[in-house]
């Protein structure tokens, strides 16, 4: 089935492109979370109404991405956590932990932009990747410190 995006879809390509999925996909997936509509020649005249819109959302997008990334460049989190022997954590540190930590701050971001390959497990200090969009990411600093 052809699609034609209405948001950028990572694993698929950007707004306002028309592209060939599987039909339960766009069915179940694309379509009724607002992704997608299908491609049709009502559809292709509308989106040549909608490109203009589109591109300017986009635009608006990729500058406040540009803007939280000047803000949250060089940020530092300290989480602190109990540990055991050998500085092991009980549990560990995920993107829920480092979420709150950052809303502390005061930035507010959404929990899925955080790129952590894996659970911290250990104290130190860790670089943690955002992404806000396709190739518009920042680096912060999680410190994980024992408790007293």
């Amino acid at each position: 089935m052809k699609v034609i995006l209405k948001v950028n879809v990572d694993s698929l390509g950007k707004a306002g492109e028309i592209i060939k999925v599987a039909d339960g996909y766009a069915r179940n997936y694309l379509i009724p979370k607002g992704f997608a509509v299908e491609a049709s020649n009502w559809s292709m005249k509308a989106l040549e109404h909608e490109k203009s819109r589109i591109m300017k959302k986009i635009e608006t997008d990729r500058k406040k991405a540009e803007v939280m990334v000047e803000k949250i460049q060089g940020v530092t989190c300290t989480i602190s956590r109990r540990v055991g022997e050998q500085d092991k954590l009980f549990g560990s540190v995920t993107t829920k932990d480092i979420e709150s930590s950052l809303i502390e701050q005061g930035i507010e971001i959404e929990r899925k932009m955080i790129i952590l390959e894996e659970p911290i497990k250990s104290l130190g200090e860790f670089p943690v990747k955002i992404k806000f969009q396709p190739g518009i990411t920042a680096e912060i600093t999680v410190t994980v410190v024992g408790e007293s």
